[in-house]
């Protein structure tokens, strides 16, 4: 045959043909053919010292660009190393597509050369798995895997290739046309829209709830026009701490006293006690629009009859045009409630009017958030990132970033690095600060090689206590001081790391030189971190 390409020329350039520029990979044996083949399909790749590192970096792209994020790692151990990192991207619906080599299908089952189940075992932690079954199939799988991650309730897909496949010959008019890669959104009717707009104009107490996908500024600004076309406060929960989460202060007590709500794609689960009273009132009407057949079966029956007003099978973003759009003929009418959620929303412990910085230290959490408020203050289009943690809950809470990237619903650490690369490669003109725990920097600190090479200049702020903070404050709660044990670290010097790798480094001892080492590591050029020793703060609390 003289009109054919191998498979992995046909994985290439299906991606390529769906506009996808980037691949977050780390090398190994089963994908040396489609780095050769990433070559005449003009796909850059950005190649990584850590596979979760790079499922990170695709889902900080995915969340910043709307575009899907994908990966691309060798079987077996590669593999396994990047699973536990699609756990994050799939709580904060991030559209992350993961591409492994695999064994050859003609030797599975035989004891081939890192052979496992790879598609079983990132199932749990995908909205689909699956191994291709034949040459001629590979560009209708990465179509199917792009469509799936980016339709509906977004999220991670993982698809692994065996070699076998890669390597053999086929028709080159494999690759999809460029509508295959394209999802059909699932739309909310006008019946529905109208329906839950009038339990909201019928109710003294209107609340909107939205989940990941409408934080920050992943939904291009429709959580603030929905909110003023309907004249009821929107609120995007998208933090681990659901009701507890500082950032958004008192919300729990007028989530409590709402009277009417429409979760729009956000499940009544363990962020919202799982809409048991008191959490969500007992005579509270619900309305239920999500993306998930499933996730709406189990809002009904966490509800229950007596609260379930509406339940509707619809995506997140077009169902949040359609409720702006039937907004034109029924406004609800702002009251003084609206003013009472934003008050409530911006409630912040008294300490943050008391506190006074230390003349000499340690530094408080709440001194980096003031610092770190002045820089974003001054560069409007900063990207905040906040790892998980006791020092980022004080980060989150204390600042304000029109885009944000946080841990998300999954809880996770660590992500914090690799999310500043993530996010400079997606938005390169954009200034990234990246905060982070010195438990969780340990994770993907070598990353900074990855951005050196990349010529990818950010900030890490690295709060240090010397120990794992979150778990400490667990002890002290449960346990008391004298068997608080087994979660110390050494008060590491950080910046002296990077600078080692060529990178930027400051030391901060002191809150006072905190605005000059965020100058001097933004003035650097160059992936920066800046080494600050804090006090041990417990998480703030409202």
């Amino acid at each position: 045959m003289t009109n054919t390409l191998r498979g992995a020329d046909i994985v290439a350039q299906s991606l390529a043909r769906a506009g996808v520029k980037r691949i977050f990979s780390l090398s190994g044996n089963h994908i040396m053919n489609l780095y050769d083949a990433a070559l005449d399909a003009r796909l850059a790749i950005t190649h990584v010292r850590h596979e979760g590192a790079a499922v990170h970096m695709a889902d900080a792209w995915a969340r910043l660009t709307g575009e899907p994020g994908v990966t691309l790692f060798t079987g077996g151990p590669g593999h396994a190393n990047a699973v536990g990192a699609l756990y994050t991207a799939l709580a904060s619906e991030s559209p992350v597509v993961m591409l492994s080599g695999h064994a050859p299908l003609a030797e599975v089952g035989r004891g081939s050369f890192q052979e496992i189940r790879q598609a079983e075992m990132a199932a749990p932690v995908a909205k689909e798995s699956w191994t291709a079954k034949s040459a001629a199939g590979l560009g209708a799988d990465i179509a199917r895997a792009i469509r799936i991650a980016t339709s509906g309730r977004p999220g991670p897909v993982h698809v692994s290739l065996p070699f076998d496949l890669l390597e053999e010959k086929t028709a080159a008019d494999g690759v999809p046309a460029a509508d295959a890669f394209r999802a059909i959104p699932a739309e909310l009717g006008e019946r529905h829209a109208d329906a839950a707009l009038e339990l909201l104009a019928n109710a003294q107490r209107p609340l909107i709830l939205t989940g990941s996908v409408m934080s920050g500024d992943r939904d291009g600004g429709l959580r603030a026009r929905l909110a003023e076309a309907a004249g009821v406060p929107v609120i995007a929960m998208e933090g681990p701490r659901g009701l507890a989460d500082a950032s958004l202060g008192a919300v729990a007590s007028v989530i409590a006293r709402a009277d009417a709500i429409v979760l729009l794609g956000k499940q009544p689960d363990f962020t919202l006690k799982f809409g048991k009273a008191p959490a969500i009132a007992a005579d509270c009407r619900v309305a239920v629009i999500d993306p998930d057949a499933d996730a709406l079966h189990r809002a009904a029956k966490a509800l229950g009859p007596e609260r379930a007003a509406l339940s509707a099978h619809a995506d997140t973003l077009p169902a949040a045009r359609r409720l702006i759009e039937r907004c034109a003929a029924r406004r609800v009418k702002e009251s003084a409630w609206t003013s009472e959620v934003e008050a409530a929303l911006n409630t912040r412990p008294t300490l943050w009017k008391t506190h006074a910085p230390r003349p000499d230290g340690p530094v408080h959490s709440l001194d980096v958030a003031r610092a770190l408020q002045a820089r974003i203050d001054s560069t409007p289009r900063t990207v905040l990132i906040a790892d998980g943690g006791e020092f980022c809950q004080w980060i989150q809470a204390g600042t304000r970033a029109s885009a944000r990237l946080i841990n998300g619903p999954a809880g996770s650490i660590g992500g914090g690095i690799p999310f500043g690369l993530g996010a400079k490669l997606a938005r390169p003109g954009a200034p990234v600060i990246v905060t982070s725990g010195d438990g969780s920097a340990g994770y993907h600190l070598l990353e900074l090689e990855t951005a050196l090479r990349e010529k990818l200049a950010f900030t890490v702020v690295i709060g240090n206590d010397a120990r794992w903070n979150a778990e400490h404050q667990i002890q002290l709660r449960a346990y008391g001081k004298d068997r608080a044990f087994g979660c110390e670290l050494l008060p590491s010097r950080y910046d002296q790391v990077a600078a080692a790798l060529g990178a930027h480094g400051e030391h901060v001892t002191r809150a006072a030189d905190l605005p000059a080492a965020l100058e001097r590591a933004a003035a650097s050029g160059k992936p920066a971190v800046v080494n600050v020793m804090i006090e041990g703060a417990a998480a703030p609390t409202v």
